[in-house]
């Protein structure tokens, strides 16, 4: 798998994301209609666009210390991840992982495991000792998987944008 960041200045002074990156990045989100579902991000999850995922980038990227990742294999976009540096709650310290979704065609092949450890691994060489996440409650899958990975319940709290309940998780990055 091949991570590579997805350049910031591809989407300032309001430039679009080169076509077809865009669109294999609706065709990754659109895959996983439950997630949306249960996020309630989009209006309707069986017919997900192009432009609503660039702006949801867009958004994301607004923080100054996001990162949007993009995970390929085989030259296939399989997953992407949207990191925080920093958590816009001057009270949270460490970094957050904000998204981490993968195309539903490449569930079940360690794309997920994969990404999620690229991310712990780039965030430790750094110095930072964890990792936070939240999953919303509604999705026990994604809570069980987070917990495989060793991630362990620290609070319940609504999230920041939408008030949707979330379960906020954490990873010691000892080296």
């Amino acid at each position: 798998m091949i991570v590579e960041a997805l350049v910031p200045k591809a989407l300032e002074d309001g430039a679009a994301l080169p076509a077809p990156l865009l669109t294999e990045l609706t065709a990754l989100y659109a895959s996983d209609e439950r997630f949306q579902q249960l996020s309630g991000d989009v209006p309707d999850p069986s017919d997900i666009r192009p432009e609503q995922v660039a702006a949801a980038l867009a958004d994301e990227l607004a923080e100054p210390t996001a990162e949007v990742l993009l995970a390929r294999s085989e030259g296939r976009l399989v997953a992407v991840a949207v990191t925080l540096g920093r958590h816009p709650d001057p009270a949270e310290p460490e970094p957050w992982l904000g998204l981490l979704l993968v195309h539903a065609d490449e569930r079940r092949a360690g794309h997920g495991s994969r990404l999620a450890a690229y991310v712990e691994d780039r965030f430790r060489a750094e110095g930072r000792t964890g990792l936070r996440l939240a999953v919303l409650e509604n999705n026990p899958d994604a809570l069980a998987f987070w917990t495989s990975l060793g991630y362990e319940e620290t609070d319940r709290r609504p999230d920041r944008v939408h008030g949707r309940p979330c379960v906020v998780l954490r990873k010691g990055l000892a080296s």
